[in-house]
């Protein structure tokens, strides 16, 4: 591989410089992204990308993502960016895939969010809103959210989102009001929507129901309570026991336990414990389990004076040692009489006959069971009231207790309550009223407070007024998710339960899988929907009821399909306010019956159902949808599992029979660098607005690109400067290649079949690419995308590639083939990295691409990833590479420890002697090693490895011993070669000479 003489240096002082090729670009290694991004932006609108793209894409097959709406009511935060930015590198990968990808951006106009905040505005000046026209009111709202709509529109584009910007879709659309409409005029048509008197959750401050997307959970601090319901007689026993002398055993302990208690005057007691004593005076019964194990107690309670007070306890034994500390009883005094089965007792309220009362809890509470009560916490018992749970609710439906009514809708007691009318649960500030208190003094007057205390606990609590909420019983409407709907949908089910379980299971795909199970879970267990909001913006809902009926009456709901056209037609024309205008009611139902029987609903739609409809006039009704209204992908983060994935699940079940959705894709929160939950109070926050103004937006994306989104993503200050330095590493490359391509031409390039090893590897390592690229793509693994395109650039290329490269580029003549070989290679990387980075940096690569192809009409966004041959995999190639480099990787090795010692400062400066296998001789043999590992000279040796030589551990059967080059340096290549000085040209080797002619 060496020649063996050498040649005396030459020292001509000739200026070889300017007969190197170097490299030529004008693009600049500082990037500037914050004062150059937005020229971009306004260049892609004025030559119009995205519409360009469609025309040119018509005939293809389509992909659609559906853009779930975010609330039109403030500036965009960090969780923002995140979300579009994975929506756009989806819509832009499908797209370069040779699919027609459309994404029309949207928005949530209607709803609390936009509503609250006007209602801010009027409380700030001292106005009631109640005492505004309805519609001035709505027309208020509606441009409140139009100005929001155009300032988040512009903070999406500046983060390079592509999209149908010029024409979104708005909930308020006087269209989209329309088909929400209509939407829910078919749940009233095909017998799944009721109106209903249950508890839902309520925010007293917002006065109206939440669901459950619009509920959040906090910490906080609840009064907790051990009450006393007193035993007062013996109900009948069920017919369920086999053994009738256990039966006969338990009736007759009942008795007789009555009969002692009542005799020897000690009070006999079942305790229950709750953390919301504000429900007591609605309770209307008391539940156990026939599984839990129960005690009667024998308790003494010793009194400030002495006085010692017996009373009997019935507890769940599990629970009785913790309740009776808790109650701060001495265990001394404490006896457990018996095992003990609490059916079948009848209870006293324990405000019976409390003074002041009028009678108003003097009713007998039965003892009913429940699959839901535990012996987990609390005593065993659950206290019930049916106004103010589900479980509660359920097990009233179930043995018909009584509704209560008696907390409003501002979270105050209704005013005629005894002891406590008026009282605020949560005041209108969101603060605990005094009803709690008030309660609980009342139990402790009556005899009936057993023990009390503080729970810190979670809570749920409005996410938009951030107060507590209470579960209230009101009149609501309910859409019946396990009714059979005869509706000609029943493919995948004839329930929308049903429905939706088979769309999740069979119907979609999940990204990460998991979101399948999280979804599955909530809808298995979920109630019937409330639809309905008692608030002013919004949807309302379109529909009459009889005056005098009974809900659940069948003439209840007036279904009329010709009244639907008109409420339909006129929604189109003038909008939803429409349905507050004055002798609205009269016109629509004129002719088809007569008005005056009927009575119009003003509630409006929960706002769920609004997003949970866009399907039907974005996917269905728009050109630009798709031909079945369902969408390819819906893309939110995983707080949706609850939200739009669920509302527009089972909304679509009821419309169409299935969900709207072929694959949903999930992402994780936004937090802070250690990890914490981001908050303005705590000022570690990040706003999207900072970053592209110090970095510039692709450093933002490609933050998303390097992120795993499949959990919470940590960003801040740091970690911006780490994905800095990826992107300064990635752009030195990018602008390596365009000098190194200065002037070239398709006159230069070489066939495949011509081209040296190296560069038919790279073309190797391409075809493979090429396959991991467009998989990891279609699996929506932008972090595996990117982490693949990155080593390959900073491994393969850099410090291997373009390193063995450097000197043909710079010191080949301009006709050899090995520099040929090496820019046509150069040119198909270029191709496939610029447009392989596009949909994550979708400005450096706009850059990177006008700086070789300019023009008013050219774009990397304008074409498709190119087509690798699969010709170009060559594993036979690649196998021989690999042990190349592992070789190579000892050689630099030897010579770094060269350097380090200050033996050489340039590798060209080594003729080192390489020990290896006669295999590896063999192999090595084929190329020009030196060449490779970038020395004047390499000795290819199968001698015995001598003592001292240099190894690496992971690389056996390669030793490398150190020896200088001999001959002289070329002044223009600067290799040490043997010949320099016997040429033509001065001071240089055989192939410069030759090059410079």
């Amino acid at each position: 591989m060496c020649a063996d003489t050498a040649a005396p240096p030459s020292e001509t002082g000739v200026d070889y410089r300017d007969t190197v090729f170097l490299p030529e670009t004008a693009f600049p290694m500082r990037a500037g992204l914050p004062q150059r991004e937005p020229e971009w932006l306004a260049r892609w609108e004025r030559i119009g990308v995205y519409d360009r793209l469609r025309s040119t894409a018509a005939g293809r097959v389509p992909f659609v993502l559906h853009d779930g709406p975010p609330y039109a009511n403030g500036h965009l935060h960090i969780g923002h960016a995140l979300n579009k930015v994975l929506k756009d590198m989806v819509v832009r990968s499908q797209q370069m895939m040779g699919r027609d990808a459309r994404y029309v951006p949207g928005w949530d106009c209607h709803g609390l969010p936009i509503e609250w905040k006007i209602e801010e505005q009027y409380r700030a000046k001292g106005l009631n809103k109640d005492d505004v026209d309805t519609v001035a009111f709505r027309q208020e709202c509606r441009k409140f959210a139009e100005g929001w709509i155009d300032v988040q529109r512009e903070e999406f584009k500046r983060l390079g989102v592509t999209g149908k910007w010029d024409r979104p879709y708005l909930t308020m659309d006087y269209h989209a009001e329309a088909v929400i409409a209509d939407e829910f005029m078919k749940f009233v048509m095909n017998g799944s929507l009721y109106q209903g008197s249950k508890p839902v959750m309520w925010s007293p401050v917002e006065k109206t129901a939440l669901a459950e997307a619009e509920v959040e959970y906090h910490d906080h601090t609840s009064h907790q309570v051990w009450v006393r319901f007193g035993v007062v007689g013996q109900g009948e026993f069920s017919e369920t026991v086999e053994d009738a002398d256990w039966e006969q055993f338990q009736k007759d302990s009942h008795q007789n336990f009555i009969a002692i208690a009542q005799q020897e005057r000690i009070p006999l007691s079942v305790v229950i414990w709750t953390t919301t004593p504000w429900t007591i005076p609605q309770n209307r019964a008391v539940a156990y389990n026939p599984t839990v194990s129960y005690g009667l107690y024998e308790v003494v309670r010793v009194e400030g004076d002495g006085v010692e007070t017996p009373e009997k306890i019935i507890v769940a034994d599990n629970l009785a040692e913790a309740v009776f500390a808790t109650a701060k009883v001495d265990p001394s005094k404490v006896r457990r009489i018996s095992k003990f089965n609490p059916e079948a007792l009848v209870l006293a309220h324990p405000f019976r006959g409390i003074e002041g009362g009028n009678g108003e809890w003097d009713y007998d509470v039965p003892m009913l069971p429940g699959d839901h009560v535990t012996d987990d916490a609390g005593t065993g018992f659950v206290h019930t009231a049916p106004s103010h749970g589900d479980d509660d609710y359920q097990l009233g439906v179930k043995f018909g207790l009584p509704m209560t009514y008696n907390v409003e809708a501002d979270g105050s007691y209704r005013a005629d309550l005894p002891l406590f009318g008026g009282q605020h649960i949560i005041t209108p500030e969101g603060k605990e009223g005094p009803a709690n208190v008030s309660v609980i003094k009342q139990l402790a007057y009556a005899g009936a407070l057993f023990a009390k205390g503080k729970l810190k606990h979670s809570y749920p609590h409005s996410w938009r007024s951030k107060a507590p909420v209470i579960y209230r019983n009101t009149p609501q409407w309910f859409v019946a998710i396990d009714r059979k709907l005869d509706d000609g949908l029943g493919t995948y089910g004839d329930t929308i339960r049903r429905r939706a379980l088979t769309s999740i299971n069979q119907l979609v795909e999940w990204t990460p899988a998991t979101g399948r199970n999280r979804l599955n879970s909530m809808i298995e267990a979920r109630p019937d929907w409330v639809l309905s909001r008692q608030r002013a913006w919004g949807v309302p809902l379109t529909c009459f009821v009889k005056k005098g009926a009974r809900p659940d009456a069948a003439d209840f709901l007036l279904k009329s399909p010709e009244v639907n056209a008109r409420i339909r037609a006129a929604f189109e024309a003038e909008g939803a306010d429409v349905w507050y205008v004055q002798g609205f009611k009269e016109k629509v139902l004129e002719g088809i019956v007569n008005p005056s029987d009927y009575e119009q609903v003003y509630d409006v739609l929960d706002v769920w159902f609004d997003s949970g409809s866009t399907h039907a006039f974005v996917l269905r009704d728009r050109e630009d949808g798709t031909s079945d209204g369902i969408a390819d992908l819906y893309l939110e983060g995983t707080d949706q599992h609850r939200g739009w994935f669920h509302s527009s699940l089972l909304q679509a079940c009821g419309t169409k029979g299935r969900a709207p959705y072929r694959g949903v894709l999930t992402h994780g929160f936004t937090l802070d660098e250690k990890g914490m939950k981001m908050s303005k109070s705590l000022g570690n926050t990040t706003a999207p607005q900072e970053v592209i103004g110090e970095y510039g937006a692709d450093i933002l994306r490609l933050w998303v690109a390097q992120s795993d989104y499949t959990v919470d993503l940590r960003i801040g200050k740091e970690i911006l400067k780490g994905v800095a330095d990826s992107y300064r590493r990635l752009r030195n490359t990018m602008r390596y290649m365009l000098g190194a391509l200065s002037g070239f031409s398709a006159a230069e390039r070489v066939d495949v079949a011509q081209m040296p090893e190296l560069e038919r590897w790279v073309l190797h390592r391409l075809a493979e690419l090429d396959a991991e690229v467009r998989e990891g793509y279609a699996k929506y693994d932008f972090q595996g995308v990117f982490q693949k395109l990155f080593t390959f650039c900073t491994t393969d290329l850099s410090a291997i590639y373009f390193d063995i490269r450097k000197d043909a580029l710079y010191c080949d003549a301009p006709s050899s083939l090995r520099r040929r070989a090496c820019r046509t290679v150069m040119d198909i990387l270029f191709h496939r990295l610029t447009t392989w980075l596009a949909p994550v940096l979708v400005f450096t690569m706009e850059e990177v691409w006008l700086e070789r192809f300019p023009g008013e009409d050219s774009s990397v966004h304008l074409v498709d990833f190119p087509e690798t041959p699969a010709s170009w995999r060559d594993e036979a190639l690649a196998a021989k590479w690999e042990t190349i480099r592992d070789v190579r990787r000892v050689v630099t090795g030897a010579l770094e420890v060269q350097r380090t010692a200050k033996v050489i400062g340039s590798s060209l400066e080594a003729a080192p002697e390489v020990f290896v296998t006669p295999e590896m001789m063999a192999l090595l043999e084929t190329i020009t090693f030196e060449e490779v590992c970038i020395t004047s000279c390499i000795w290819l040796s199968t001698r015995p490895v001598p003592e001292g030589a240099f190894a690496l551990a992971d690389v056996p059967q390669v030793a490398v011993e150190f020896e200088l080059a001999k001959g002289g340096k070329c002044e223009r290549c600067w290799r040490v070669l043997p010949d320099v000085g016997t040429h033509e040209h001065p001071g240089t080797c055989q192939r410069c000479n030759d090059a410079l002619g």
